[in-house]
């Protein structure tokens, strides 16, 4: 088995054992409400992250270039409501046509 196989085999037993210690920790009690509010805001809080630090990172700096202009058309498309879609296309053709009249 190569090095990358026995990785992803070991992540994912250790992302079922962290998914299964919850339920059997709280054996059946609902969360407390505060912990359940931050539960509700943490995928979106995390997904901002990830969706910022691949606009702006280029490797351990950090870098203005056509991905930022294809991030702020999506924002700009989002905040009116476009279907997502729409909003992934305009922003792809946004990064493209910056990057073909900055290149």
């Amino acid at each position: 088995m190569s090095d990358a196989t026995v990785v992803l085999v070991v992540l994912t037993i250790g992302v079922y054992a962290l998914k299964a210690a919850a339920p059997l920790a709280l054996g059946g009690r609902p969360l407390p409400g505060h912990l359940r509010r931050t539960a509700d805001l943490l995928p979106a809080a995390m997904l901002a992250a990830l969706v910022v630090t691949s606009s702006v990172a280029d490797g351990r700096s950090l870098t203005i270039d056509a991905r930022l202009v294809g991030l702020a058309v999506a924002a700009i498309a989002l905040r009116f409501k476009a279907p997502f879609v729409v909003v992934v296309i305009v922003a792809a053709i946004a990064t493209a046509l910056t990057r073909a009249i900055a290149g």
